[in-house]
């Protein structure tokens, strides 16, 4: 049992209750914390809580706190309001707490006394605000909103575009950008005067779409300053991975100023520190590669100096904060599957500062400790704390402990093997619950997307193992070549070779996890992916048409020359095969499923949102077709709905309701 396992045990042992396995409406019903803050005096922890409402189809977000001065005590509702509420974060003294609520029709700025008393309105925004940041100064505010030009009045409905993007993810262009504006914050805590547009001069979006976030803006301790990453969208920004940190007085008495301009590779996740002397951010040296390592640096913002602190390390950055003293950062980085939270000086090496097994997110420092986040495949998501007087970790929330009460996980184990070129390769095999000695459980190969992405040791509300071993499905995931946390040698080994090494990869892990784990079926085995694992799927019925007894495809590539002319974001395909398809047409067709269709036989279930622009949905049309023209047993399942996640709690009940249906026909005795 690993420590995340034995913490969870523990968390709810106090319920006696008959254990049954875990369900989908277990999954979908699960409350998911997201943003946390620790008030300066470590006392106070006040976290929002995502709560799932079957009956709206859709989730209801409230602010709850938690003293954690007294042993045992409870979080309770703080300020709660029928409307969404969280991206808080306390005031210098923490004796107010500034959140985002929707309580007033449009997301607003709110503030309340957090003894108590009535919460107040700090901004007023037409057509409200994205989200928020409040300067360490507190003299200063600043959020960021879509601002779209009112269309003109004409005849017609139709929409004429120039230049790409012309829709992205789910969503098609309507001439707006996401801007950063500032405005002056008076002694009393509300706005003096009019807001500042800050980035509203320069092309592009504050933050970045679709997933852009708070992250990628900074303010200096003074308030003075505002430093935010942008991609300039001009005509190459389909096609280009070039962010930049831009720098600007707040007041808006000068232009942006781009302090990154050199680099053509991604700059993001700006950070100043709290003497305010270093900007520290994460940095990508090549141009048109999303999945390149990120490097942290340093700049020094009396000199301009710049260097690299961890471009010897092997990872990649993630999350960037600073030591209180400006004497050191904080990171966040994959590391094979689970994701850790280092400390490094200005010089050095970054040291690991936490123990447990998981998907770490930083959420304070305080008196020394360090409060984080950690989820992991037996761990939906809860708060911990480390450090000198906690050593090794204090276990702060148990947010889905009622919930789980009566609920027996799968047990999970970590495996190695020689897969491609004979290179170590990992995966983990999750064991149905309850399942006896001796007996066998159905077995299902997952494939992940990205392609560069990985299976992480993190908890997932779409595809989530535990769902699916509770089912009586046993899953065995592959971390093949392409996948990332193992170095970017091994990440970058996928490209141009999409159809290679990874099949090589799940074909010997699949193998391999049969020879260390009796109880997995040594018969037969469905395979199942969403997005590249999609793809792997289309792949691996013209490749591999007798390893499989089933095959579960999701917003799936089928042809990669319809794929690379009607997706959005063209740095992924460009990168990965060389080049655009026109000029690269051999790299693309030597990996392209739509050749092999006359070897189809494995049964398929396809499945689709409309609304993704990614992975348009007429790839999953044509698998399907391709599919049904030959006779092959096969299945289509379309969410008019969702974009390339499923993501309503109903539809989500449906998909897994259609994955069983359809592996239980297929891997029935």
């Amino acid at each position: 049992m690993t420590a995340a396992t034995a913490l969870l045990a523990a968390a709810v042992m106090a319920f006696p209750a008959i254990a049954r396995p875990m369900t989908p409406e277990d999954l979908a019903g699960l409350n998911r914390m997201s943003d946390a803050a620790v008030s300066p005096d470590g006392k106070l922890l006040v976290f929002s809580m995502r709560e799932t409402d079957f009956e709206a189809d859709r989730g209801r977000t409230d602010l709850f706190a938690l003293d954690l001065t007294t042993d045992g005590a409870a979080p309770v509702r703080w300020n709660t309001d029928p409307g969404s509420d969280g991206g808080q974060v306390f005031s210098r003294d923490g004796t107010m707490l500034y959140w985002l609520s929707s309580r007033s029709g449009d997301a607003q700025v709110w503030r309340a006394a957090v003894a108590g008393g009535e919460p107040q309105q700090v901004t007023d925004v037409k057509g409200g605000i994205d989200g928020f940041h409040l300067a360490p100064s507190e003299n200063q505010l600043a959020y960021w909103k879509d601002v779209t030009p009112e269309a003109a009045e004409l005849p017609g409905d139709g929409r004429v575009y120039d230049r790409l993007f012309a829709r992205h993810w789910d969503t098609w262009d309507q001439g707006g950008k996401n801007e950063l504006f500032t405005i002056a914050l008076g002694a009393n805590g509300l706005p003096v005067g009019d807001a500042v547009a800050i980035s509203a001069a320069l092309d592009g979006d504050v933050p970045g779409k679709p997933f852009g976030g708070g992250d990628d803006i900074s303010f200096a301790p003074d308030g003075k300053t505002i430093y935010f990453a942008l991609r300039e969208k001009g005509t190459t920004e389909a096609w280009s991975t070039d962010l930049d940190i831009w720098s600007a007085p707040t007041d808006g008495s000068a232009a942006p100023v781009n302090l990154t301009d050199g680099d053509d590779g991604t700059d993001t996740h700006p950070v100043v520190s709290p003497d305010g002397k270093y900007l520290a951010y994460a940095s990508m040296a090549r141009a048109g590669y999303e999945s390149d390592q990120l490097v942290l640096k340093i700049r020094d913002l009396e000199t301009g100096a710049v260097r690299a602190l961890t471009e010897d390390w092997n990872l990649s950055v993630d999350g960037i904060s600073w030591m209180p003293g400006s004497d050191g950062l904080i990171l966040t980085a994959a590391d094979g599957w689970n994701t850790p939270i280092f400390r490094i000086g200005m010089s050095g090496a970054p040291e690991k500062m936490t123990a447990l097994d998981g998907n770490h997110s930083v959420i304070a420092m305080t008196d020394g400790n360090l409060v984080y986040s950690l989820s992991s495949l037996t761990e939906p998501g809860d708060v911990y704390m480390t450090g000198p007087t906690v050593n090794p970790h204090r276990r702060l929330t148990a947010i889905n402990a009622d919930k789980l009460k009566d609920v027996e996980l799968g047990e999970v184990s970590r495996f190695s093997f020689a897969g491609a070129n004979d290179e170590e390769v990992f995966g983990y095999v999750v064991k149905p619950a309850g399942l006896a000695d001796g007996e066998e459980a159905p077995t299902v190969l997952w494939s992940h997307g990205g392609p560069q992405g990985r299976w992480s040791n993190s908890w997932s509300s779409r595809w989530n193992p535990q769902a699916w071993a509770g089912a009586g499905y046993a899953i065995v995931t592959v971390d093949f070549h392409g996948s990332s946390g193992y170095g970017q040698d091994f990440q970058d080994s996928i490209n141009n070779d999409w159809g290679g090494k990874p099949l090589v990869d799940l074909q010997k892990g699949l193998a391999a996890a049969r020879e260390q784990y009796a109880f997995l079926n040594d018969e037969k085995a469905c395979a199942a992916g969403g997005s590249y694992g999609g793809y792997m799927m289309n792949w691996i019925a013209g490749e591999w048409p007798d390893g499989m007894a089933c095959l579960v495809n999701h917003a799936g590539l089928f042809d990669m020359r319809s794929f690379y002319y009607s997706t959005e974001e063209l740095w992924f395909p460009e990168w990965d095969f060389g080049g655009p398809y026109y000029d690269r047409v051999e790299a693309y067709e030597k990996w392209n499923p739509a050749t092999r269709v006359k070897n189809w036989k494995t049964p398929m279930l396809v499945i689709q949102g409309v609304k993704d622009y990614r992975v348009p949905y007429t790839q999953s049309l044509m698998a399907y077709t391709a599919a049904q023209r030959q006779g092959v047993d096969s299945r289509l399942l379309v969410f008019d709905d969702e974009n390339h996640w499923i993501l309503k709690p109903n539809n989500s009940l449906q998909w897994h309701r259609e994955v069983f249906r359809w592996l239980d026909e297929h891997l029935a005795e």
